[in-house]
């Protein structure tokens, strides 16, 4: 086996690569370029420690053809520039462009690590080595007299030795040295070097080479087939004999590289990935699984479905959602686990056709691989369960944000359902108020808290998925008019409220009392002067950007009988106090949400309005700032908002969440009406005592709630320790 074709084996298959080099030319990189696709798209990372990209007169050199003064090594860094804008007309040929464009791709992915380097003594170090990592993390370690050159690579006359971690104990002693001296050399802890700055190097490779993505530098890969014009006549036939091979090789395998379902960048799932999977499997492939948002429950549940495909080769998968923004969202993630063959169904998709013959032929044995992504409307459809209920046994559900499941509608559609493999997730997995929806989901699923696998708000904090934040609840008043209509409707309450289990009986005019009471708060007119005192406090301390704000649908009626959307009367709020803020909204499920996250990202939009449509799942990384002046009182709404305040990026160091919490200073001496409203504002002060808890300034959040608790004598201590 001749250097060449060991370095062609070995390269696609490996996922991390570290050369020690004394020499690395041009002409190798185009003798080597065969292969590095694979490796990319495979993941692989690679370091490279270098005297300098070899130039003619240093191949010369190599060769025994030129002797040159020691001071011609006096400055590396200029002959590593100097030799890279020499490459100018080498980078015509398609091996070194593509290497180049392989060597660009690692760069812009953080995968790749050059460095530099001179000997103290300024002699040129003549190193010939490399590790070599494989997805099984077995490690291969090479030393010998083959240069990193064209004529080193391809030439007979060359040898070297070959260390395994799974040879004798001296080899594997040998190896773990040589592993701990690359540690130290890439660490740059050395005391044999003097390390160079590799920036102006990497500036020229960027202008030397395009980006592609690992589907293109695949496609390019496939088009080296050509013999390297230089080589010599009689290695020629050694050449192509390799080449041959490999061709024939990466034929046989760039099909399955490119259509074979895989775990995305960086290939592996995490490990409570995997015990979520196992705890999945045992609970007879059913189960919740309870993820705060940002913990990768989309992820964690498609890993679920690509190992079932490890056993038998094929995937059937329906995914649930509840908007259309998440229809668009999961079908970026399937993607990236390189599932091929998608419908979505539902948000104005034109799927029946493609989905009746896809039908019609999986039963007649012709079963092709499938993702459905569905909106939760589109799936309880006749429409649609006409075509899915002749196949629906051989698929796995997903159902993202599962609490939608205890719905009415959504329901009786799934009682008929015959799936077997059932995943449900949601960072809520309880139906607040709603005890027949939460047994309904939790039998379904054959599951119950502490559920299939769950993974705390305050677990993916501490472990870094989320970012931190700042809490700050904002008291909100009735007025007269409000506190009167609050008042006499809970006076109609008292009469259904027991008090033993401190909680209302349950009646249909309890519910529309209710519902007429939490209009009241959800509507309450001191949110506006709030809102503008939140947006002067954010002016002072620097936060005018990245600001998202959850308002209350609907309309405020006034006595003549006009009405204005709430919506405006927040626009109207924030350009009085702010006439060049720049705001927007999303209020509508189906708008162009992508143009509008990007725009506010990118600066452009400083304030988004949402209402509930983008409670669920959608993500917001770049979120700063959350103005919440909806108080809908539901915790599982809460949670859901706060998550997608919490996402982290990169120029975000936390979060700042102002939420506005009405609660009516009752001023009537009825001691019922006290003791009733006094189990409401407990419950709503487990829900804000939670977060507070969580928050980086507690006893900010803790001060600013003291009088609420003096009122209805509770202690929000006792009540965050008895959560």
């Amino acid at each position: 086996m001749i250097p060449f074709e060991f370095f062609g084996e070995v390269i696609p298959i490996s996922k991390k690569i570290q050369f020690k080099l004394g020499y690395f030319s041009s002409n190798s990189i185009s003798t080597l370029s065969y292969g590095f696709a694979q490796f990319i798209y495979n993941g692989g990372t690679i370091d490279f420690i270098i005297n300098h990209f070899v130039s003619e007169n240093d191949y010369k050199l190599i060769n025994n053809e030129l002797f040159l003064e020691p001071e011609f090594y006096n400055s590396i860094e200029q002959n590593i520039l100097k030799d890279l804008e020499r490459l100018n007309d080498v980078l015509t040929k398609k091996q070194v462009s593509h290497f180049y464009n392989c060597l660009r791709y690692l760069i812009d992915h953080n995968r790749i690590n050059i460095i530099p380097v001179t000997t103290k003594s300024g002699e040129i170090s003549h190193y010939k080595e490399a590790l070599f990592w494989d997805s099984q993390d077995n490690i291969i370690n090479i030393i010998g007299s083959c240069n990193f050159t064209y004529k080193g690579i391809v030439c007979n006359g060359e040898s070297f030795s070959i260390k395994r971690s799974w040879g004798e104990a001296s080899e594997r002693a040998n190896l773990n040295n040589e592993i701990n001296d690359y540690e130290k050399i890439f660490k740059k802890e050395s005391k044999d070097f003097i390390y160079l700055n590799p920036e102006k190097l990497i500036n020229i490779i960027k202008q030397k080479s395009i980006s592609l993505d690992e589907k293109q530098l695949l496609d390019e890969e496939l088009d080296l087939v050509e013999i390297n014009n230089e080589v010599y006549s009689e290695e020629e036939h050694k050449i192509k004999r390799v080449n041959d091979y490999l061709k024939e090789k990466f034929n046989n395998t760039v099909d399955k590289i490119v259509n074979e379902p895989r775990f995305p960048v960086p290939f592996k799932p995490r490990r409570y990935q995997e015990i979520a999977y196992n705890n999945w499997v045992k609970n007879d492939f059913t189960g919740v699984f309870g993820m705060a948002t940002g913990t990768g429950k989309t992820k964690t549940s498609l890993n679920c479905v690509l190992n079932e495909y490890r056993k038998t080769n094929t995937y059937y998968a329906v995914i649930l959602v509840p908007s259309i923004a998440l229809l668009n969202q999961w079908e970026e993630e399937v993607l990236s686990f390189n599932f091929q063959n998608i419908i979505k169904i539902g948000g104005g998709n034109n799927w029946e056709k493609e989905f009746s013959n896809y039908v019609s032929n999986f039963n007649a044995g012709l079963r092709k691989n499938i993702i459905l992504i569905s909106t939760y409307a589109s799936f309880t459809s006749s429409k649609f369960q006409k075509y899915f209920k002749k196949v629906e046994e051989d698929f796995i559900l997903i159902a993202d944000e599962a609490h939608n499941m205890g719905a009415k509608n959504i329901k009786a559609a799934m009682n008929k359902s015959l799936i077997k493999k059932r995943i449900g997730l949601s960072a809520t997995p309880k139906r607040i108020y709603d005890p027949e929806g939460t047994e309904f989901i939790d039998t379904f699923f054959n599951d119950k808290e502490p559920y299939t696998y769950s993974f705390s708000m305050k677990e993916a904090m501490e472990n870094d998925f989320l970012c931190n934040y700042k809490y700050y609840p904002v008291i909100v008043e009735l007025n007269e008019d409000e506190l009167e209509e609050y008042i006499e409707i809970s006076k109609k309450l008292l009469k259904f409220f027991d008090f033993e289990k401190g909680e209302f009986k349950k009646d249909p005019i309890v519910e529309i009392l209710l519902l007429k009471r939490k209009s009241i708060i959800h509507k309450a007119n001191d949110k506006i002067k709030c809102f503008k005192n939140v947006l002067l406090e954010l002016k002072q301390i620097n936060k005018l950007k990245y600001i998202f704000t959850y308002i209350p649908e609907g309309y405020v009626y006034e006595e003549d009988g006009t009405s204005e959307r709430m919506l405006n009367k927040f626009l109207v709020a924030g350009h009085e106090m702010l006439p060049n803020l720049k705001m927007n909204s999303y209020i509508a499920d189906g708008q162009n949400l992508n143009d509008l996250l990007r725009g506010f990202s990118e600066g452009k939009i400083d304030m988004l309005f949402a209402m509930k449509m983008l409670d669920e799942g959608v993500d917001v990384p770049r979120a700063e700032v959350g103005i919440f002046a909806s108080s809908t009182g539901n915790p599982r709404q809460f949670i859901q908002r706060r998550g997608r305040l919490l996402r982290k990026h990169d120029d975000k160091p936390y979060a700042t969440i102002f939420d506005m919490v009405v609660i009516p200073r009752l001023n009537d001496n009825n001691a019922e009406l006290y003791n009733m409203e006094r189990n409401l504002v407990l419950n709503e002060l487990r829900r804000v005592g939670y977060f507070a808890s969580l928050a980086m300034n507690f006893y900010d959040s803790k001060q600013a709630l003291e009088d609420v608790c003096f009122k209805y004598d509770l202690d929000l201590d006792t009540i965050i320790n008895e959560l």
